[in-house]
């Protein structure tokens, strides 16, 4: 910017910036989407390395026999069902019913919660670590990642239940929970993958 000297001093000319940025700006879902993007190719290159390697392993897959569905199967149903629950919230706040609303945040903390218990006791039972072979690496490290996105999901539906306490969230606010469950209906999606790839692809190989 060119600057007018006035009596040998330099002046800068102050400009206005403007009002509005003529670039347009993504909307949550939009985020959303592309966060489910990013982080299902990311779910896709752990399960696509998991099968590559299985095709490829000279002994027993998995090592120490195929998987117990005791916990796994009913924990996948508890998931599955939060993933309704929290559908029949987001629908229940385009009419307003913000009571409705609230009970279906709390439902599905109350079953998000339960399945990382239980996720947590089969981990505990496990006859081997992460460091054990290679099966246990895979087993780890993406139930272990798919954990950590449950952890973040409930983060977010905690803060969308307090916000509801406190008449912070009405049907004019119904895009925040409608996010929050896609976010969740990913974590299903993915779950069912995961469920797929460790517990029941064993069993036909």
């Amino acid at each position: 910017m060119d600057e007018p000297i006035r009596a040998g001093v330099p002046v800068v000319i102050a400009r206005r910036a403007p009002a509005a940025s003529p670039e347009p700006v993504m909307s949550g879902s939009q985020g959303i989407w592309w966060l489910i993007a990013t982080e299902g190719a990311l779910f896709a290159y752990l399960i696509f390395s998991y099968f590559y390697s299985m095709l490829y392993a000279t002994g027993p897959w998995p090592p120490d026999g195929p998987p117990s569905l005791s916990l796994a199967l009913p924990n996948t149903l508890v998931l599955l069902t939060s993933s309704l629950v929290l559908e029949v919230g987001a629908r229940a706040i385009r009419r307003d019913r913000r009571r409705m609303l609230l009970w279906c945040l709390l439902g599905t903390i109350v079953l998000g919660a339960a399945f990382v218990g239980v996720q947590l006791v089969e981990w505990s039972q496990k006859p081997f670590g992460v460091a054990s072979h290679l099966y246990g690496s895979f087993y780890f490290v993406i139930t272990g990642f798919h954990m950590a996105h449950v952890v973040v999901g409930l983060v977010a539906i905690g803060v969308l239940a307090i916000w509801t306490m406190r008449g912070r969230v009405g049907m004019a606010q119904h895009e925040h929970v409608s996010i929050a469950a896609l976010y969740w209906h990913f974590v299903d999606v993915v779950w069912l993958a995961v469920f797929t790839t460790f517990y029941l692809s064993p069993l036909v190989r």
